[in-house]
């Protein structure tokens, strides 16, 4: 701070010395003695390290409150100090202006995000009804197109589950319920759903019970999990799924066609489908997304390591601290 004061004020600093060298050049003209000279350059040096003194301290003031301002900038801009002259007061202007337009231009986008949340949420909600409809006829057929359509109808439902955890994760409201929950019950019903699946696609799957109790959101995480399994089934045209525990982690482990090195890093970024899901050309680049955002809302960890040719393994990673053994 003093640093920054003496910068602000290096022209009077530099005028004043100036001057001081002017009245020295002129007493010495003037030969006057050199006692009175030094007590009144040293009276003069006691006054301005005195105002010196005082403008810092009214320089740190200021830089408290203005510290003070932005620390609650969410809140308004009504604790700026007063201006210190025309200039800061005209900065001051702007500022408010500035902060009203953005303020104006936060409230329309949330308006917007809003509807558009409202809307995302009625059409996933109406949707299921002719969903349902269409399960309901299709489970009456024994044919093979029914079954193969029942699996069709599955994924279908699938991606309107995924909408709505995409709109509930980036509301405002979450109604995220942390309890414990037994993880080997959160996966058998994960594999349930996914039965049929496994069964037109002819994969082997290996569940070893973990036999852990963890203190989680059993909705979010079974979504993180059948994320997981559809990511398993979609990139493993053959071979075996394999579920079991490791450590404090779970771990689904598939022998699929994999993730290139090079496309691991950012598998997890919004919207990034790597090459294996360009090549599918159905890949949103959304589901390893929403896992990510939920298991960081939920203390959990997403770990994924891959070989291309070899397989996949996922690794969700639970709070050890509220982890127990049965």
């Amino acid at each position: 701070m003093l640093l920054s004061y003496t910068k602000r004020h290096y022209k009077i600093i530099i005028l004043i010395s100036l001057f001081i060298i002017i009245f020295a050049a002129v007493f010495s003209l003037y030969d006057l003695e050199v006692e009175a000279v030094f007590y009144s350059a040293l009276l003069c040096l006691c006054i301005g390290v005195i105002a010196f003194s005082f403008g810092l301290w009214c320089y740190i003031d200021r830089h408290k409150q203005l510290m003070d301002v932005l620390r609650n900038i969410d809140v308004g801009i009504d604790g700026l100090p007063e201006p210190n002259g025309q200039i800061e007061a005209d900065y001051q202007d702007i500022l408010h202006e500035l902060y009203a337009q953005s303020l104006k231009t936060r409230c329309e986008a949330d308006s917007e995000r809003r509807d558009m949340e409202d809307y995302y949420t009625l059409w996933a909600h109406q949707i299921k009804t002719p969903l349902a409809a269409m399960r309901l006829l299709l489970s009456e057929e024994n044919s093979q197109y029914s079954s193969l359509l029942l699996g069709e109808l599955f994924k279908t439902e699938q991606y309107v589950d995924m909408v709505l955890q995409y709109v509930r994760l980036r509301s405002d409201s979450s109604d995220i319920l942390l309890k414990k929950c037994s993880l080997d019950e959160i996966i058998k019903g994960c594999l349930r759903k996914y039965a049929r699946l496994f069964a037109l696609k002819n994969l082997e799957f290996s569940f070893t019970e973990t036999g852990l109790t963890v203190l989680t959101d059993e909705k979010w995480l079974s979504f993180v999990i059948e994320q997981v399994f559809s990511n398993s089934l979609k990139y493993t045209p053959n071979g075996k799924i394999s579920i079991y525990a490791e450590d404090d982690s779970l771990v689904i482990e598939d022998t699929g066609i994999g993730i290139r090195a090079e496309d691991l890093p950012r598998v997890c970024e919004k919207g990034y489908t790597g090459a294996s899901g360009r090549a599918d050309k159905k890949s949103t680049g959304i589901g390893l997304f929403l896992c990510k955002s939920i298991l960081a809302k939920l203390g959990h960890k997403l770990e994924i390591s891959s070989k291309v040719g070899v397989g996949t393994k996922v690794k969700i990673g639970l709070r050890s601290e509220f982890i127990t053994f049965e």
